[in-house]
Order: C-alpha cells, then sequence, then structure tokens
C-alpha cells in the first residue's frame, strides 16, 4: 500500500493546483461581466494614488459625495445625484481602490490618508467650499477632512457615518478583516467572489435590512463592483485601516470648525445610531443629529429622506459659517 502513497499525494496535489485555478478562472470572468454591465460613467482626473472617477452634475455651489466601505459613486446614484444637480454642482467620486478607481496595493488607506486624498479632489477639480455628504466610511472621511483641512470645506452631511471606534465588527463585515497581505490576496483571487455570490444573505440582512435591495442596486447603484477580486481586496485593506485614525479623531472632534450634521436610521444593523450618533451629540453638542426610520444604506434605500437632508443643510450652512470651540451654536 505504501507503494501507492506518492502517487496519492501527487494526484491531491494535481486535484488542489486544479480547484484553484478553477477558482481563478471562474473570478477572472465574473470581474470581467460585471465590469462590463457597470462600466465608468463620469470622467477620470489623476490625484496622488492615480486615475480617479468621478461624475460631475449640476451647477450651483459644490457638494461632494464620499460612499462607504466596498462602495462607489453609484450609491448616490440611485436617486440622491439626479436631484441634487438641479440646484448644485454634484461631484460623486469613487474611492481610490474603488469602483473605478486606482491606489496601489501598498497605498495608505487609514482614514486621514483618504481624507488628504479627498483634498486633492477638491482642489484638483476647483471645488469651491464644498458641503461634503459622506456615507459611512465616507462619513468618517469627511470629519478627518474637516478637522485637517476646514478652510477646503462649508460644512458636513453625514449620513450613517462610521464616527467613534467600534465595539466590534458586524458579522457582514468579518470577511473582509484579513490581517495578512499576503492572505487577503490569496481570497481575493480564490474563495472570496464565490462565496459573495453564494452567500447574499449578510449584505441582504444586515447591510440594507430591515430595508430591501432595490432592484437597480447590482448595475445603477454598483453593487456588482464590489463582487471583484480589485473590490474585495481594497475593502478589506480599508476595514484593516478604518480602525487605525478613529480614536485620536474623536478625541478633536470638540475642535471641529465646520457645522456637522448627522442623519442616521434607527434600524441600522451595521452602525449603532446610539453609539455613533446620540453618543456623538451628547459629547459634542453642536453636531446635529436627526433620526429616520430605516437601515444603513441610507442613499440607496432612502434617497428621498437623504435629499432632503442635504437640501436643509445645504441651506442652513450657505453662509460658510465656522463655529468655535466654545460655540453653543446647533446646526440641526
Amino acid at each position: 500500500m505504501l507503494d501507492y502513497l506518492p502517487n496519492l499525494i501527487l494526484l491531491l496535489l494535481a486535484l488542489y493546483v486544479l480547484m484553484t485555478l478553477g477558482y481563478v478562472a471562474f473570478t477572472y470572468v465574473k470581474a470581467r461581466q460585471f465590469e462590463r454591465k457597470v462600466p465608468p460613467r463620469g470622467a477620470f482626473t489623476t490625484i496622488s494614488t492615480g486615475r480617479l472617477h468621478y461624475l460631475d452634475c449640476g451647477e450651483g455651489p459644490a457638494i461632494l459625495m464620499i460612499h462607504g466601505l466596498a462602495g462607489n459613486l453609484g450609491h448616490f446614484d440611485c436617486g440622491m445625484i439626479d436631484d441634487l444637480a438641479r440646484d448644485f454642482r454634484v461631484v460623486a467620486i469613487d474611492r481610490p481602490g474603488s469602483g473605478h478607481s486606482d491606489r496601489a496595493e501598498d497605498g495608505p488607506a487609514n482614514i486621514r490618508a483618504q481624507a488628504r486624498q479627498v483634498a486633492e479632489v477638491i482642489q484638483r477639480l476647483e471645488l469651491d467650499n464644498p458641503l461634503v455628504v459622506g456615507h459611512s466610511l465616507g462619513g468618517a472621511i469627511a470629519l478627518a477632512l474637516a478637522l485637517e483641512k476646514p478652510d477646503l470645506v462649508r460644512g458636513l452631511a453625514l449620513l450613517a457615518p462610521l464616527t467613534l471606534p467600534m465595539k466590534e465588527v458586524p458579522g457582514a463585515f468579518s470577511g473582509y478583516d484579513v490581517r495578512s497581505d499576503f492572505y487577503r490576496k490569496v481570497l481575493s483571487w480564490t474563495t472570496a467572489v464565490p462565496h459573495m455570490l453564494r452567500h447574499p444573505e449578510p449584505v441582504r440582512q444586515q447591510v440594507f435590512g430591515p430595508d430591501e435591495i432595490p432592484p437597480e442596486f447590482p448595475v445603477r447603484g454598483g453593487g456588482l463592483l464590489a463582487i471583484r477580486p480589485k473590490g474585495y481586496y481594497h475593502a478589506s485593506v480599508d476595514f484593516r485601516a478604518s480602525a487605525d485614525d478613529l480614536p485620536a479623531m474623536a478625541r478633536e472632534y470638540a475642535r471641529l470648525a465646520v457645522p456637522v450634521r448627522v442623519l442616521f436610521g434607527r434600524e441600522d444593523r451595521i452602525l449603532d445610531h446610539e453609539h455613533h450618533g446620540e453618543v456623538l451629540v451628547r459629547r459634542h453638542p453642536q453636531i446635529g443629529l436627526k433620526l429616520i426610520e430605516g437601515g444603513h444604506m441610507l442613499p440607496v434605500t432612502r434617497p428621498e429622506d437623504c435629499i432632503s437632508f442635504v437640501r436643509t443643510a445645504a441651506e442652513a450652512m450657505k453662509d460658510r459659517k465656522f463655529i468655535s470651540r466654545a460655540s453653543p451654536e446647533v446646526y440641526r
């Protein structure tokens, strides 16, 4: 029987190699398929991270929109952009590494670094003190931008934002919590894409729930772009880097010099509205908070509420008022 052992080992190795090649081939085909279904819909510019994809619509006071983890500008194009572009110049970006924007695998992904990259976009596109709309992780990036470059922005209107260090990893994002970069690369080209396709429940139940996923989300909302090796890889990098700056940022919110408003859904299953909203406002009462019904993906599932919230914030902040650390003024 021992005579057959070397052949058995070779057979098992061959099967493993074939299985791996099958995963790689499947992933490659699906990635190309999804990219054909969701091609770039805007223009490109160049910043320090490489080419950056953005959508620029309308005329008037500027609004800059920053999406969240594993997202892209399509999240704002399911209803918000067309409405706001009637009265504003609306610029929505694919963050570096997301959607159709470039970022090197060793490029910085911590929140403050991404805020500096957004500052590059503001200057590159000559946006005049935009109101910055940030969703989820994009909210944390907007807050870092306001802390580091308050002269560049008029104010912040944040949708279900990440504002404070997370108490625990949301179950829907546990697959992104990969420490080894080598293992992350292996997963992105082998099991990650098939797993996301076979197990959509975490997205349906936690990321969107209790709201339904709109039928236009996979294409117009850009949802398919997250199911690619690049989408998985950079979302995992973003997730791991998202905790680096938040503790220090949370200690600095008292010095925010621009008005900030926050919108949260009471049924958010990704970011607890009490922790990231009510606790935040109790600590910093100059920040305004509004609660509505709904889950985490408000720009996609509740665009009318988000539009009303952004328009109200834009009107309140149109004079570009700055607030001081001791100011009792509240922007609600």
